[in-house]
């Protein structure tokens, strides 16, 4: 199916036609909706500050793939409805600076579906962490050494969210096209990092080892020749990616 083309008014009122918006371009344009909600709302970075803490709290306790996955939804459910909130209030504003009780309703109702999803949540860490939490800390550490699949989730996770705080932070709002650091870099020698610490003393775990740094080191270098990034961004990425990964499984596995 061909993709409709979009037609803009230019100068002197002469119509231009733009060309559609490819894959790539959508996913820059939703990672800098990410990003700006990071950098001028302050819930969000809170419900992103308390995500990774929940994440790596989870690490203590002996969770079931269900309720990992219980977790890791309603995280997602309160940074959604958080998003959807600010879509919402910058559209009303949009329309209306003036006091209308009707705009007050639409921002009322939305910033409810924000209060839901936060009380969703808390309805999940109450069955899934509660009971486990109140027994003794022996028992709970007894739990400490969790799955590989589980930490290199966590993990994963983690270092995908320091990544966008970086690049908020950095001014680059856009996480396929470059700025600092480089996602892609990130998330690749996370993955060998984690690939490293599953095989180490097993036949062939070195060469198991040796491939994925190479296919990570092989993502980055392509990064850099296509001029998306510059070398220091990839190295950056690199270095968070490794570091990150190298924490959680030197403290939990």
């Amino acid at each position: 199916m061909e993709l409709p083309t979009f037609c803009t008014t230019g100068k002197a009122g002469v119509t231009e036609e733009r060309r559609p918006t490819t894959l790539l371009e959508s996913f820059n344009y939703a990672f800098q909706g990410l990003v700006y909600v990071f950098r001028h709302q302050r819930n969000i970075r809170i419900h992103f500050g308390l995500a990774v803490l929940v994440l790596l709290a989870s690490l203590f306790f002996n969770l079931s793939r269900v309720e990992l996955l219980a977790v890791f939804i309603a995280i997602t459910f309160v940074l959604v409805t958080e998003m959807i909130n600010t879509a919402v209030e910058a559209a009303v504003d949009m329309v209306t600076t003036a006091f209308d009780p009707r705009a007050k309703i639409v921002k009322d109702v939305a910033a409810g579906a924000v209060l839901v999803a936060a009380v969703n949540s808390l309805v999940v860490a109450y069955f899934v962490f509660v009971d486990r939490a109140s027994g003794s800390a022996a028992s709970v550490l007894t739990h400490v050494r969790r799955s590989p699949v589980h930490l290199t989730f966590v993990a994963l996770v983690v270092a995908v969210l320091l990544t966008i705080v970086l690049k908020a932070l950095s001014g680059r709002t856009t996480l396929l096209s470059g700025g600092l650091p480089s996602g892609h870099a990130a998330v690749a020698f996370a993955g060998w990092m984690a690939v490293t610490y599953l095989v180490v003393g097993r036949p062939h775990g070195m060469l198991v080892s040796a491939l994925a740094f190479f296919m990570a080191a092989l993502t980055a270098q392509t990064r850099v020749e296509a001029g998306i990034h510059t070398t220091l961004e990839v190295v950056l990425g690199a270095v968070l990616g490794i570091i990150v990964v190298t924490a959680v499984f030197q403290l939990w596995y």
